[in-house]
């Protein structure tokens, strides 16, 4: 333990499975409250057990148990041992003593068994005299023993008939049921005992995510050629339109767009999946996994090296065994020539500081303690906006009788300074996003754009105060008077003085 925490840190603590538990239990209650966690909260049904057998049994077929018989050897194939071997007997058995009792009813129809000890009478298989005799007589020549005490004589042809079919019918046995016992043994189930999953998978922080993690391992110096490994996640749902789906199976990636489900199982590996966007965990947290129903299943598929079948291997992982927070022991160390795995801290694991929250609520919390998001936000709202206003003063400008269309063309400086402004508060949010050397040259006097909107309005503005300051002292006044007459004229009268203007 002090070995563990001088290498990774006083903050990670070992946490044993059943299995390693026994020598750890003078920790103190630190460690007796590490233990308590793994115990399940409850036991359900599991869809796939531990040894990876399938907890599905087929009902209610009806006619279609008939479908078993159409495919006669794999049915053979797949049933038990002990019915292997009954069948294996029984079919031998009965052959047997059907072929004996053929042969005793041709000695019987003939009467041979009666004439046997007659010196001169030439029966149909020497020496038979009873059933025992004819059912060895049918052993013998079986199984090719021949002592040369019984055998077929040329003038029984319907002997001779039964031997060929004997022949033919014996040599169809021993293929089907040789066949089906040698299928059986050389199945690689077997090799699916030498490889390991790790008892727990856990979830914690790796290369900066959030990570499922679980272990593989082979017990044997032979490799498995081609291995690949999947995840598949059984979770009920209901869909939007009402319909529930018990065991809706989802695909977790551990690798497949990367190739690292592709695997080189020399020594104990951990598999990865990546909780992101994509993932099915994305809003699964260390309080709502409590709450949660689920059952991730790991399926190992690879060639066996030494006889070339392939062979898979099962496991699952249930919400009860997901281990938040917790990283796996290096079982890994370097000797002398070699690399030593101790398989002894396989299912070992060592608490780490791990946030408790889901990739969700992280990316969430994110986004709120950035202060670049609310700049980037409103800029596009009012950039959205003042365009929306524009073309709303466009569409009306188009709308206008065709002299109004031509004063409202003649004054088109708000509409520019409009535009000017946008484009101020646009650089303005902008700014928000540049490193701090940019934002303090940019807001230098004499580098921002509101001298181009000043300018702009003094040269629209200009025109006409130069204009008017030309002029004579007394056509000024006059120039003054007659706006204050114009605005003193009738409303006939001021609009005759526009369109003489105009």
């Amino acid at each position: 333990m002090s070995a563990l925490r001088r290498k990774f840190g006083d903050d990670y603590q070992v946490v044993t499975t059943s299995s390693s538990s026994a020598g750890l239990q003078s920790q103190g209650p630190s460690s007796q409250q590490q233990q308590q966690q793994l115990v399940p909260r409850k036991k359900r049904q599991r869809f796939v057990d531990k040894n990876g057998r399938c907890n599905v049994q087929h009902g209610n077929l009806g006619s279609e148990t008939s479908r078993y018989l159409s495919d006669l050897f794999t049915t053979l194939v797949d049933l038990k041992w002990r019915w292997n071997l009954f069948i294996f007997i029984l079919t031998y058995t009965v052959a047997w003593l059907f072929m004996a009792s053929m042969w005793w009813v041709i000695a019987y129809t003939r009467g041979d068994l009666n004439k046997a000890h007659v010196g001169n009478y030439t029966p149909c298989v020497a020496n038979v005299y009873n059933f025992p005799s004819a059912f060895l007589f049918f052993i013998e020549t079986e199984a090719t023993i021949g002592y040369g005490y019984r055998y077929i004589t040329d003038k029984c042809p319907e002997g001779i008939i039964l031997f060929l079919f004997q022949s033919i019918l014996g040599s169809i046995v021993d293929a089907f049921l040789i066949g089906c016992m040698f299928i059986k043994m050389s199945q690689p189930k077997k090799r699916a005992e030498t490889l390991m999953f790790s008892e727990h998978s856990v979830i914690s922080m790796r290369d900066g995510k959030l990570t499922l993690m679980f272990r593989v391992g082979n017990l044997r110096n032979s490799h498995m050629v081609s291995a690949q490994i999947r995840c598949k996640l059984l979770k009920s749902r209901q869909t939007p339109e009402g319909e529930f789906l018990p065991l809706d199976q989802l695909e977790l990636d551990v690798g497949f767009s990367t190739g690292a489900d592709q695997l080189f199982l020399v020594s104990p590996l951990t598999i990865c999946h990546v909780i992101d966007a994509k993932s099915p965990f994305y809003d699964l947290s260390q309080r709502s996994m409590q709450a949660e129903q689920f059952e991730i299943v790991v399926i190992l598929e690879g060639i066996v090296e030494t006889t070339g079948m392939t062979c898979q291997a099962r496991t699952s992982y249930t919400e009860d065994e997901v281990l938040w927070g917790h990283r796996f022991f290096p079982v890994i160390s370097l000797e002398e020539g070699f690399f030593k795995v101790d398989y002894s801290q396989f299912h070992a694991t060592f608490e780490v500081p791990t946030p408790p929250y889901s990739v969700k609520e992280q990316e969430e919390m994110l986004l709120m303690s950035s202060p670049l998001i609310a700049p980037a936000i409103t800029n596009t709202k009012e950039r959205n906006n003042s365009v929306e206003c524009l073309d709303g003063i466009d569409d009306i400008s188009t709308k206008l009788p065709s002299k109004l269309q031509k004063i409202t063309g003649r004054e088109d400086f708000p509409k520019k300074l409009l535009r000017m402004s946008s484009t101020t508060s646009e650089k303005a949010y902008s700014l928000g996003d540049l490193p701090m050397k940019l934002q303090r040259i940019s807001s230098v006097p004499g580098n921002s754009e509101e001298k181009l909107v000043s300018k702009t309005t003094k040269m629209l503005s200009d025109p006409m105060s130069q204009s008017v300051a030309d002029l004579p002292p007394k056509l000024q006044k006059m120039s003054g008077g007659a706006a204050r007459m114009e605005g003193n004229l009738p409303a006939k009268l001021r609009k005759m003085n526009s369109d003489r203007f105009t």
